[in-house]
């Protein structure tokens, strides 16, 4: 790890008290252990997964958790169709995952060819689910798939390397996509050209102070980056000026966040050090962008 520089020197934005332990898991069965992937329902429930593969639904106010259903692998992303569908990348079986949230039947919805599908990110718009591929540790490559959601015929849509490909974020404007690329440790945009191709990727910001891992946009246009190594987010501001957001020091609330996501003025992350969802008050003086459902 000694090419990657994590220091940095302006204090963060928010206490390290703004983050508390929305659920913890640690004693439950099946337990929440070291979750991924993390998402909000319409009903304004927390979804997310563990190192077994287990789908689980925290109700809205953190009083309960139930597994809804499971893998049998170790998921990753998650990634909200509305109302209609929770799309899940899988580590194990290196394949996308699609539950049905009326009846909660869960099908593998990918067919072979990806290796680390690790992050969904949807693109309602266009009727499609964007599905980073990372490739392989220490190993650049392709890349980012398109799955039509009506026909679940896949594409890659992105075929040019990236340095780890994770998490994903589609620009307010939908015009471009924002990934990860975990050990450049940078952050990449690729535009989406008229005919809803890939534009050129080009770096939006680098030499960042942590490994990022998972992506959001607030309503204000910053770019929210949860970071694996250290324990901290970032928020990268339109002008790519990249600031300190909130970091844990002792990676005890903040343990190793990876995927994050909006609901209100509250941010959740997933903790893959531990075994519990966090949540952090955003509520620094500008709305904040709820989780967008289709």
């Amino acid at each position: 790890m000694s090419q990657y520089r994590f220091a940095i020197e302006t204090p963060a934005i928010l206490p390290p008290e703004r983050a508390r332990v929305f659920y913890d898991g640690i004693f439950d069965d099946p337990k929440l252990s070291h979750p991924e992937g993390v998402a909000v329902a319409a009903d304004g429930s927390v979804w997310c997964g563990n190192q077994d593969g287990d789908i689980l639904r925290i109700d809205a106010d953190g009083g309960k958790m139930e597994k809804v259903a499971g893998t049998g692998g170790f998921t990753l992303g998650f990634a909200f169709d509305g109302d209609v569908a929770l799309y899940v990348c899988d580590l194990r079986h290196a394949a996308l995952f699609r539950l049905d949230l009326k009846t909660h039947a869960l099908t593998k919805w990918s067919a072979d060819g990806l290796k680390i599908p690790n992050y969904p990110c949807m693109d309602a718009r266009r009727g499609r689910l964007f599905v980073s591929d990372s490739h392989a540790f220490g190993e650049p490559g392709p890349g980012i798939f398109a799955f039509d959601l009506a026909s679940g015929a896949a594409t890659l849509w992105y075929d040019r390397p990236l340095n780890f490909a994770n998490g994903m974020a589609l620009a307010p404007d939908g015009g471009a996509v924002y990934v990860c690329e975990t050990f450049a440790p940078s952050i990449a945009r690729i535009p989406i050209n008229d005919d809803g191709s890939a534009g050129e990727a080009e770096t939006f910001a680098s030499d960042l102070p942590g490994l990022p891992d998972g992506l959001a946009f607030d309503r204000a246009g910053n770019l929210v980056v949860g970071c694996y190594e250290p324990s901290r987010l970032l928020r990268i501001a339109p002008d790519r000026t990249v600031e300190l957001l909130i970091e844990d020091i002792t990676a005890h609330t903040l343990a190793h966040p990876t995927n994050i996501a909006f609901s209100g003025d509250t941010l959740y992350t997933a903790n893959l050090g531990r075994w519990h969802i966090a949540a952090i008050d955003m509520d620094i003086g500008a709305d904040i962008l709820c989780t967008t459902l289709r």
